[in-house]
């Protein structure tokens, strides 16, 4: 069988989709819906003089992008940048969308996992309420050719909490404003990836590796009690909260997350 362009595209194209940093046992990052790689910057600059931190692009972000793809999808092209960085197991970090793809992968390839970490994430379905509030959104920016300013806007509002927006609006105009380039369609299949699948609460029961979640008190996007149903079936689960942290809570509050995630990777390579 023909190998999958997106995932061809990791193998030949690492270091234009991938920031890889330090030496050590690796913390591998996947980022959520409407961001990039660089939202781990705070974890690869705080992190790798102990650890080897990479953070990827999802194809959502990359020129293979056109949908559809699901989360499945995500986690083949999680295990092709594993493949392509020589990387035999790690510690995975997933965001928000990342996480959905995470905790998909613990179950698809246990074998390649020192731990696992859930940022602002779940492993339970959306009801047919966000389902449908998500594929409105998803329909409102099909065939833009930029995702509008105030679909951008709306998302920065859910995102970030009040306190980022009083006192970190540099970060929170930051995005807002990247998110104004990305091309509509590629937002449109980003959502559609992970708007109706089924979530994954039950199976979890199986994944034996240790994991935390780490989440923002603030988080609108998805409530920090949606995350701690996650972890009750995480047989070696805990959860750590971040205050005063929305959704984005590793961008957030860097320092915090820095914290609890350096005593996890500390534990897990004991």
């Amino acid at each position: 069988m023909a190998e999958d362009p997106a995932q061809a595209m990791y193998r030949y194209r690492t270091d234009t989709l991938v920031d890889d940093r330090g030496d050590g046992p690796a913390l591998v990052c996947s980022h959520g819906t409407l961001m990039d790689r660089t939202m781990f910057a705070p974890q690869s600059e705080g992190l790798s003089d102990d650890y080897r931190v990479v953070a990827y692009d999802s194809r959502a972000r990359t020129d293979r992008w056109s949908g559809p793809y699901d989360l499945s999808d995500l986690v083949e092209d999680c295990r092709a940048v594993l493949d392509a960085l020589d990387i035999d197991s790690c510690v995975l970090a997933g965001m928000s969308m990342g996480g959905f793809m995470a905790a998909r992968f613990a179950l698809e390839y246990p074998e390649r996992l020192d731990g696992l970490v859930l940022v602002d994430s779940m492993a339970e379905a959306y009801t047919e309420e966000e389902r449908e509030e998500y594929g409105g959104l998803a329909e409102g920016v099909s065939g833009a050719d930029r995702v509008p300013g105030e679909v951008a806007g709306m998302s920065a509002d859910l995102m970030f909490s009040d306190r980022a927006h009083e006192e970190q609006s540099d970060l929170v105009q930051r995005w807002t404003n990247r998110w104004g380039t990305y091309p509509g369609d590629a937002v449109a299949a980003e959502i559609e990836s992970w708007r109706t699948e089924p979530g994954v609460l039950d199976e979890l029961e199986d994944v034996d590796v240790p994991a935390l979640a780490v989440h923002g008190e603030e988080d609108q996007s998805i409530p920090p009690e949606r995350a701690r149903r996650t972890v009750e079936r995480l047989p070696e689960g805990r959860m750590e909260t971040i205050p005063g942290a929305g959704h984005p809570s590793n961008l957030e509050r860097p320092e915090a997350v820095n914290e609890v995630l350096g005593e996890f990777l500390d534990e897990v390579y004991a």
